[in-house]
């Protein structure tokens, strides 16, 4: 296939579609990770924080995968906004990427799927981060 003769904002807006897929395995955190029994032990502020830190990102995400989606004519264009938004989503993505370098995650990949899903992500952080990125800038 060759990828070139995808039309751009059509390849925004896979990027975005992909971008809410993540939320799908954001989902199963809570449940895969046992937040409610590893939480426990925590005052009941650090626990409140935790799940707002978790919903603003699930927001954030939420947001710049509707604007690929629904914006994606405009970001293709390449308007000063349109390069913002793309520059904001690149280091979004960037910063998550290099957060996945340093997780110790290991202990928890106690399934084929688990492992499988988490090179999963690791790869379309990297896909988010270049595609973005390189719509910033060009």
């Amino acid at each position: 296939m060759n990828f070139s003769k995808i039309p751009l904002p059509l390849a925004i807006q896979a990027m975005g579609a992909l971008q809410l897929c993540i939320l799908i395995a954001s989902a199963l955190v809570p449940g895969q990770l046992d937040w409610k029994k590893s939480l426990a032990g925590l005052p009941k502020l650090m626990r409140q924080l935790f799940w707002i830190y978790g919903a603003y990102t699930v927001m954030a995400i939420l947001t710049l995968g509707i604007f690929s989606v629904a914006a994606s004519e405009e970001l293709a264009a390449g308007g000063k906004l349109a390069k913002m938004v793309c520059g904001v989503n690149a280091i979004f993505w960037g910063v998550r990427l290099c957060l996945q370098a340093v997780m110790d995650a290991k202990p928890f990949l106690t399934r084929w799927w688990l492992t499988a899903g988490y090179h999963l992500l690791t790869l379309l952080f990297l896909g988010f981060t270049v595609f973005y990125g390189w719509l910033a800038w060009r």
